[in-house]
């Protein structure tokens, strides 16, 4: 499938710098899943979720949702840019079926397309100015009747972040065990504006609260008229 634009880095790279941050974060990552109080509410929320058929995830990290999606799939393919990030899933995956890509999601063009494409928490990675082409993509990778399906961060999360000033997009230090630090694009949108932006883009959206801090949404394309 052709016709993807692709991404014109800004300074700095974001995306570049971005996959930095998770291939340095690899060894850390699982830890971090391992202490959230929030994950059973976050596992019932995509039970309740329509994911099925042949699934797309996109971000999959070290298959924390993989493993999840993987009970409702008839075919599950994870992508993820960092290489760290996906042996620690293909470990996790390890006796399934899944396939696995390796690929910046902003420079990447399917070659298949699916009944579901999920993503958590990678939504508010996507800068501004790369959500058009980036629902687009989605467009493109859907099969006729497909959806899109999400867990992310709400606006309440920003009393917590470290924002980064002066940045070309809305971005957030992060610090890691070692010390090192980095920055990673964060935009949370609240499930209002969110939903007034996906509409404005021909999708048929509806996104929830599942918590103060925590949203879900699912997205259909409009069909032409």
């Amino acid at each position: 499938m052709t016709g993807t634009k692709k991404r014109q880095d800004g300074p700095g790279d974001w995306s570049g710098g971005q996959i930095a941050y998770y291939q340095a974060r690899a060894d850390e990552y699982d830890a971090t899943y391992s202490t959230r109080m929030d994950m059973p509410r976050l596992a019932k929320a995509l039970d309740s979720l329509p994911v099925g058929g042949d699934v797309l995830e996109i971000a999959c990290g070290t298959g924390q949702w993989t493993r999840l999606l993987s009970r409702r799939a008839r075919s599950l393919t994870a992508l993820d840019a960092a290489p760290e990030m996906l042996r620690r899933a293909r470990g996790r995956m390890r006796g399934t079926a899944t396939r696995f890509i390796e690929a910046d999601v902003f420079d990447w063009e399917p070659d298949r397309q699916y009944d579901t494409v999920f993503f958590a928490f990678w939504l508010s990675h996507v800068p501004p100015m790369e959500m058009e082409p980036f629902w687009d993509l989605l467009r493109w990778a859907l099969m006729p009747g497909g959806r899109v399906v999400f867990l992310d961060d709400s606006p309440a999360k920003a009393a917590i972040e470290d924002r980064a000033d002066g940045m070309p997009v809305p971005t957030v230090h992060r610090t890691l065990a070692d010390g090192s630090r980095h920055l990673a694009v964060k935009v949370l949108r609240d499930p209002a504006e969110l939903s007034s932006q996906l509409n404005g883009l021909d999708w048929e959206t509806h996104v929830e609260a599942i918590d103060r801090f925590h949203l879900a949404g699912v997205a259909r394309p409009r069909e032409s008229a």
